[in-house]
């Protein structure tokens, strides 16, 4: 069987192949063979020249960025396919929450990916001048706030990738490349989806859903939790429930339907730091403090720790990757989880935390239409 060259790993670093590679960035908007370097320097009212390459003329460094006004939307990719996207780097200014980064396929009308590009890249609690290192397979963050994702985004007609600036007056500076292959992409490969989702804050009693809504066959890879405290205490015992293919049809309990009762999960954790694969509170035992961590898979990079002046809420940053076990569902998905800290007596307290994430799934066909996303407003962490 002969490669494609579209998914790539260590295992077929030595296979050969016909695909085509290509990338777009800001000195070469198309990605089109030989279209790089083709930018001249802007000249004055006299005609003259201006900026950092001036002296040097076409082909040097002159359009390596671009700028996104408030309110705009930047068309940053726009290919003619068969492809697959291999990998996104982008290193952007200002407030990570209000550049609203997606993806559409094929020429659909709704976004299969949908999300600030801080969450997307698991870092909704960074900025232009606060990092956090991520190392991680899918997504890694390096240092000058470097966003990197190697998601794989195969596509057959077409793909778009735009950002859109929800701020209300801070212009934005992209750099960014998207490197991605040409040929023919296999009938079995999926559609790469992310959707992201907020409530601050939770009702009391209330579970958080993560995604719903999806249906048809797929494979769920990934989630990423924004997690912000409102309590004192422990507040990581909720569970996560995935329910799939049927699993939310009511369920009755000795013949009668259970009230409320929005079906059993095929698959159900056992706690909030046991799914992000911690355990014990994230403590560090010697230390008596929870422990940030970043591996190939899993993670809580960043912990947001209370000032005793202005910043004084605990955040957590959290990531679990289903890249070496994937969810498989046949006809629909559901994810869901529970907020729960501790009681003095010791009883569970549903918590009422401000929760965001990012689902990460492939499923057949680009997406139908996620639930709105909030204003800027609303989006903006506190």
């Amino acid at each position: 069987m002969s490669f494609d060259g579209l998914m790539c790993d260590l295992s077929s670093m030595a296979l050969m192949s016909d695909a085509k590679t290509r990338s777009i960035c800001g000195e070469n908007r198309t990605g089109e063979k030989s279209g790089g370097a083709h930018a001249m320097p802007p000249v004055d009212e006299n005609g003259k020249p201006v900026g950092p390459a001036r002296a040097l003329g076409q082909g040097w460094k002159v359009h390596p960025c671009d700028g996104v006004k408030p309110g705009e939307t930047f068309l940053m990719a726009d290919i003619e396919g068969p492809g697959c996207i291999q990998h996104i780097w982008m290193t952007p200014t200002g407030d990570n929450r209000t550049t609203i980064m997606r993806i559409y396929y094929d020429g659909a009308e709704n976004p299969s990916v949908e999300c600030p590009i801080g969450d997307f890249f698991a870092s909704a609690f960074t900025s232009f001048k606060v990092f956090a290192p991520i190392k991680s397979i899918p997504v890694c963050v390096n240092p000058g706030n470097a966003f990197n994702c190697y998601w794989p985004m195969p596509f057959r007609k077409r793909i778009k990738i735009t950002l859109e600036n929800v701020s209300a007056s801070e212009t934005k500076t992209i750099f960014y490349q998207i490197d991605y292959a040409l040929n023919n992409v296999p009938d079995n490969a999926a559609y790469f989806h992310a959707q992201f989702r907020r409530v601050n804050p939770l009702k009391a009693r209330d579970v958080y859903t993560i995604l719903d809504g999806v249906k048809g066959k797929g494979h769920y890879v990934g989630t990423y939790m924004a997690w912000q405290l409102n309590n004192n205490g422990w507040w990581g015992e909720g569970e996560i429930k995935f329910y799939m293919d049927g699993d939310t049809d009511p369920k009755l309990s000795g013949g009668k339907e259970i009230a409320g009762s929005t079906g059993f999960p095929t698959i159900c954790g056992t706690g909030t730091e046991d799914y992000f694969c911690g355990s014990y509170n994230f403590e560090n035992k010697a230390t008596g403090q929870y422990q940030e961590f970043t591996g190939p898979y899993t993670g809580v990079p960043h912990i947001v720790r209370p000032d005793g002046v202005y910043q004084a809420n605990q955040r957590f940053s959290m990531y679990r990757w289903h890249v070496t076990d994937p969810i498989r569902f046949e006809k629909d998905l559901k994810v869901t989880i529970q907020a729960l800290g501790w009681r003095k007596d010791g009883r569970y307290l549903p918590l009422q935390d401000d929760i965001a994430s990012v689902a990460f799934w492939y499923q057949e066909g680009p997406a139908t239409k996620f639930p709105e996303l909030p204003p800027a407003d609303y989006l903006e962490i506190f």
